[in-house]
This record gives C-alpha cells, structure tokens and sequence, in this order.
C-alpha cells in the first residue's frame, strides 16, 4: 500500500481539517498560536499527500484503460510518464514525514575561536565569521556580535554572535567542529604554506523556556572592562562573569558599557551553552538517532579544509571537494555544502527507517 494511503497520512489529513477549522472558526490568543504553528507544520505534509493520491488516483484510471483497443496504447504511454513523478512524490513525502530536529527553527550562537596558528589562525576566524555574515545576509537573517577578541592584525582570537531569522539552526548547524586553513601568510617572506584552524560551535539560542536556570546555581562577578594593553575601557565595574556551579560553565561579557546589558548578552550566551548540553545528553542516550549524524559535530573533529594554493574546499564528512573557494567563503556558494550534507543526512534517515 502506497504511503498516501496508510493509516499515519489519514490521520494526519484528519488533523489537518480540524485545524483548519478550528482557526476559521476564529481561535484567538495562545489557541491561535498553537493552532497557526501546527497548521505551518501539518500544510505541506497534506499539500504533498493530496498531490500523491492524486497522482495515484489517475495511475489507477490509466491503468484501467490499457484494454481499451483505442484508448490502450495513449494510456500505456501516459503511464510510463506519471511512474517517476508518482516514486518523486512519494520520496518528497517521505522526507517531509522524517523525524524534525526541534531546535531547526531556532537562531544561534555561533562562536569561532582561533586554534593552532597563531595569527594567521586568529585572521582565518575572522573569514570564517566573514562568511557566516554574508550568508546570513543574503538570506535576510540577523546578525548581532555579543562579543569578541581582536588579535594584532585584525583578526579574532575569539568572536561569539547571535543569528536570527527563519531556520538558523537548521542551515547552520553542520558547520560545528574544526575548520582547517592551508595558505601563505601575508607576513610569511619565504612564501611557504602554512596550516592553521579555528573551531566553530553552533549552539542554538534558548529561551528561558527551553532551559531552567536557577539563581542560586550561578556565581556573577563583576570587574573593569579592560582593552589592549591592559587599558580600561571605563572606571566602573561593568563587565560580568558568570559561572554556573553545577556545569563549572563560564561566560564572561564586556562589550558594553553598562553591566545590566553586558548580564543579559552573557545569559543568553550561558543558556545557549546548557541548552546544547542538555541535547547533546539526549542525543547520547538514543544510539540510532546518534548513528545517523553526519559526524558527531563535536568541536574537536575536523569537518572542514580550505586550500586557498588551489581555490580547493574539501569537508571531509561527505568526501565533497569544490574548486569554489573565493565564493564559498563570500557566503555565496556556502549552500553548495551544505545542500549535501543536509541530503546526506535525510538520506541516512531513511534507511535508518526502513532498516
């Protein structure tokens, strides 16, 4: 039986309908709320399952037709046409009905540290955020610096910022891990290529609903805001620490001028930290779903090369090699990557499924 005709698609038709009506009918407040964001996940998924019965519906008339000595043979050849578009239906809705990542529709924080290089690793961090910018900006998301660490020459031993906009997380949420830099330095006389990295982490954002925070559980402490060299940035004590006791977490904020403000960015920083804990627990604890990563996303691995000697960007999780690295790094071909990584996992879900 084709799966537009299975029990789970009827049901689901079924829910889609009193949805429906139920927000004709005119549910206000938070019912309106909970009925617009289930009518957003439930739409497709019956658009799909329509369009295949449909599909399905004239397969059967067709075939009805083929003894008909005049109308036999248009209906033998219509039906070798409507074959792959009845077996593209039924992958789309298999792929719509996949298990969804709770955490997809959230914004990020995205944090780049400079690794092993020096310098030249710190400048590297700065291309990566570079990139991550562009492509925020081309998708019209927004992109807001909590803080960062510049290096001597204008790179970042350390930079951490918030994405929002329409499934972040979902878009974002394979560039976790090691990205690794081949290249002459500008400040390398003997012209001799040199192997730098920085470490990306994707967190997604958490609400104070997502994750409980006790008061109690966190140690803040205050101090000058200090900037290169030592030199203080203002007379009073508004940067923030805080350490959460039970994860020894720590998240220091300084940007700002006023401690209320430099507070509330290390919260959300420290809430997205505990939210990626608390799924990464789950995730450890559900050994198929675990299987079926591309990578562990784990900020030790190495995912990523960038050759600029040969205009060559390999990630090494799906053995993918483009000779696009100027426009990858411009944010502008970034989807060329992870388009395959996000087939790839869909791809190790179905067959995770009908194994």
């Amino acid at each position: 039986m084709s799966l537009a005709r299975s029990d789970r698609i009827e049901k689901l038709l079924q829910r889609f309908e009193e949805v429906q009506q139920a927000l004709a009918a005119g549910a206000a407040g938070e019912e309106f709320v909970r009925y617009s964001r289930e009518y957003a996940e439930l739409q497709p998924v019956a658009e799909k399952a329509r369009e295949l019965r449909a599909a399905l519906d004239e397969q059967a008339d067709l075939q009805g037709m083929l003894d008909d000595p005049e109308l036999g043979e248009m209906a033998r050849t219509e039906l070798e046409a409507l074959k792959p578009r009845i077996a593209e239906l039924e992958r789309a809705l298999q792929l719509l009905l996949l298990p969804k990542d709770a955490a997809d529709d959230k914004g990020v924080i995205l944090e780049i540290r400079a690794g092993t290089g020096g310098e030249e690793a710190a400048l590297f961090a700065a291309d990566l955020f570079r990139m991550y910018q562009r492509y925020a900006q081309a998708r019209g998301w927004r992109v807001e610096v909590i803080s960062a660490s510049e290096s001597d020459l204008g790179g970042y031993r350390e930079i951490v910022a918030a994405i929002r906009g329409q499934g972040v997380y979902a878009r974002l949420k394979y560039e976790s891990g090691v990205h690794r830099v081949q290249r002459v330095p500008e400040t390398e006389a003997g012209g001799r290529i040199h192997t730098s990295a920085a470490t990306v982490a994707v967190l997604p954002e958490a609400e104070e609903v997502d994750v409980h925070i006790d008061e109690k559980d966190l140690r803040i402490d205050v101090f000058r805001a200090s900037g290169a060299g030592g030199q203080h940035v203002n007379t009073t004590d508004s940067a923030v620490r805080i350490t959460h006791l039970p994860t020894g977490i720590v998240v220091s904020q300084q940007s700002e001028r006023s401690q209320h403000k430099n507070r509330a960015k290390a919260m959300q920083v420290l809430r997205a930290r505990l939210f990626e804990m608390q799924r990464r627990e789950q995730m450890q604890q559900r050994a198929e779903q675990r299987r079926g990563q591309i990578g562990s996303g784990d900020r030790s691995e190495r995912i990523r090369t960038y050759n600029f000697p040969q205009g060559r960007i390999t990630d090494h999780r799906i053995n993918l090699t483009l000779y696009k690295l100027e426009p990858v790094l411009a944010g502008e071909a970034l989807d060329e990557i992870i388009e395959p990584l996000i087939a790839e996992q869909q791809a190790r879900l179905l067959a995770s499924q009908e194994s």
